[in-house]
């Protein structure tokens, strides 16, 4: 069973037992999470699309813990004229497990 989900702005594919990384939920460690906003749901030959959501089909994933991204530069310059600007940003992310998948 696959489930196509979305959740800060991106896309997921996912099946039960999956470990992805998502935008910063702001839930603790060891609960549970349940992303609502389910788009499709492959079970076998059985596949459902939402318009555009599918009602009543929800994913729980398991929240391991928060992180930080690998450092990205941001460097602007402007030939000539002197002006630099470097700056660094990393962006937090939440790693869940995907442990069950709820149709509608």
């Amino acid at each position: 069973m696959h489930a196509i989900f979305t959740t800060g702005g991106k896309q997921f594919n996912v099946k039960v037992g999956d470990v992805i990384t998502v935008e910063k939920l702001g839930a603790d460690a060891g609960t549970n999470f349940t992303f609502d906003q389910v788009l499709s749901i492959v079970d076998g030959d059985a596949t459902v699309f939402g318009k555009p959501l599918v009602k009543g089909a929800s994913v729980v994933a398991s929240v391991l813990g928060d992180g930080k991204a690998k450092k990205v530069i941001v460097y602007k310059y402007k030939a000539k004229k002197g002006y630099h600007k470097k700056r660094g940003h990393r962006q937090p992310f939440t790693k869940v497990k995907i442990e069950a998948i709820n149709p509608a």
